[in-house]
C-alpha cells in the first residue's frame, strides 16, 4: 500500500509537470497565434492530464466546494477551529446530559422554560424598585414565505425518496437493489449497538472529522481508494459471473427491460 501511494503521487507530480511543460511550450509558442486559440488548447491539454489522476468517488471539484462551500464547509473542515470545537463541545454536552447523565428532553425544554420565564418575570417586576427599565421582550413570528420554502423543499426531497424507493423495488438494477439490502441491514446491526442519540453523534462527529482528515491526507486516501476499488471490481465480476448471472428474472424485470 505505501509503495502504490509513492507510485500515485509521482504519477500527480509527473501529472502536474506535464502541465507546466505544456503551458511553458504554448506561453513560448509563435507570438504570431491567437490569445483565444493558446487557452483553449492549454485547458484541453491540462483537462485531459488531470482526468487520468484518480480521485474518490469520481469528485471533480475541492473538498470545500463539494461540502457547499462558505461557511458549513469552513466548520467542517476546520477553517475556523474556535466555531467548530464550539460546535462539537455543544453536541458533546447534549450527548452527555441525555445519554450518561440521563436526562429527559421533556423535563430539560421544561426546566429551561420555568427559569427563563422566572427571570423575566422577575426582571419585569423588580425594575420599577431598581429604577431600570423593563426588559423588552421581541416579537417573534414566522414569516409565511420561509415555511412555505422549507415545505416545498421537504415535499420535494420526500418525492425524491418515494421515486428511489420505487425504482429500486422494480427490479431493474439488481447491482443498486442488493447494495441498498446491504446498507439497510449494516444499519440495523448499528442500530443494535447504539441508540439513536449515540448513533446520531458518532455520525455528526464523523462528519467534522472524515472531511478534514481526507482533505489533508488526500493523495494517501485516493491512491488507496484506487486500489481497493480495482479490487472490488475484480470480486464482482467474479460474482456477476458465478452467481448473479446465473439468477433468473422475474416477470417484472422482464417487463422494465
Amino acid at each position: 500500500m505505501a509503495d502504490h501511494a509513492v507510485e500515485h503521487e509521482k504519477h500527480e507530480s509527473a501529472a502536474e509537470s506535464l502541465v507546466d511543460k505544456i503551458t511553458e511550450k504554448f506561453h513560448g509558442s509563435d507570438s504570431s497565434s491567437s490569445d483565444s486559440d493558446g487557452d483553449v488548447d492549454i485547458k484541453s491539454a491540462a483537462s485531459a492530464v488531470k482526468s487520468k489522476i484518480y480521485r474518490l468517488f469520481g469528485r471533480e471539484n475541492p473538498v470545500h466546494t463539494v461540502l457547499g462551500g462558505g461557511k458549513p464547509a469552513d466548520i467542517f473542515l476546520w477553517k475556523d477551529k474556535k466555531i467548530t470545537a464550539g460546535v462539537l463541545g455543544f453536541a458533546t454536552a447534549i450527548w452527555v446530559l441525555f445519554e450518561l447523565l440521563q436526562y429527559h428532553l421533556l423535563s430539560l425544554v421544561c426546566h429551561v422554560l420555568i427559569l427563563g420565564l422566572a427571570i423575566v418575570f422577575l426582571w419585569s417586576n423588580a425594575s420599577t424598585f431598581i429604577n431600570k427599565s423593563p426588559p423588552k421582550l421581541p416579537e417573534v413570528v414566522l414569516p409565511e414565505d420561509i415555511v412555505l420554502g422549507v415545505a416545498s423543499a421537504l415535499r420535494v426531497e420526500f418525492n425524491r425518496a418515494f421515486f428511489l424507493i420505487r425504482e429500486i423495488a422494480s427490479g431493474r438494477d439488481l447491482k443498486k437493489f442488493l447494495a441498498v439490502i446491504a446498507g439497510l441491514w449494516v444499519l440495523s446491526v448499528v442500530g443494535t449497538c447504539f441508540n439513536f442519540l449515540t448513533l446520531f453523534y458518532i455520525c455528526f462527529v464523523l462528519l467534522h472529522t472524515v472531511p478534514f482528515l481526507y482533505d489533508k491526507y488526500e493523495d494517501k486516501v485516493d491512491a488507496l481508494a484506487e486500489k481497493a476499488e480495482a479490487e472490488f471490481k475484480k470480486q464482482y465480476a467474479v460474482f456477476n459471473v458465478k452467481v448473479l448471472s446465473k439468477i433468473p428474472k422475474g416477470p417484472l424485470s422482464k417487463k422494465f427491460a
